[in-house]
């Protein structure tokens, strides 16, 4: 009998140049493509913040990838902070 997979979350804060450069989309984009549940927010002083929550290789791998963000960003610094798991997650947004 398969067993139920492990479900971790994470809450993220990325500093550098990581608005007006696509970061929140391409962050979304990412993290569906890991089956990843959230969100990801600009900040009023320049952060963007997150909620990342599923398989720990799959909260890896998007962590790994937010060190760097797409092309035109500038990661500065990416700090993770365990968290309890949300069970009313469903998908991945884009908070306005």
């Amino acid at each position: 009998m398969p067993t139920a997979a492990r479900i971790e979350a994470r809450q993220v804060r990325v500093t550098g140049r990581v608005q007006g450069v696509s970061f929140r989309y391409f962050t979304c984009e990412q993290a569906r493509r890991e089956g990843l549940q959230g969100w990801v927010q600009n900040e009023p002083d320049g952060a963007v913040t997150g909620w990342l929550q599923g398989e720990p290789q799959a909260l890896e791998r998007m962590l790994q990838w937010l060190q760097h963000g797409p092309a035109l960003a500038r990661v500065d610094r990416l700090e993770v902070e365990p968290c309890d798991v949300d069970a009313g997650l469903r998908g991945f947004e884009i908070r306005r």
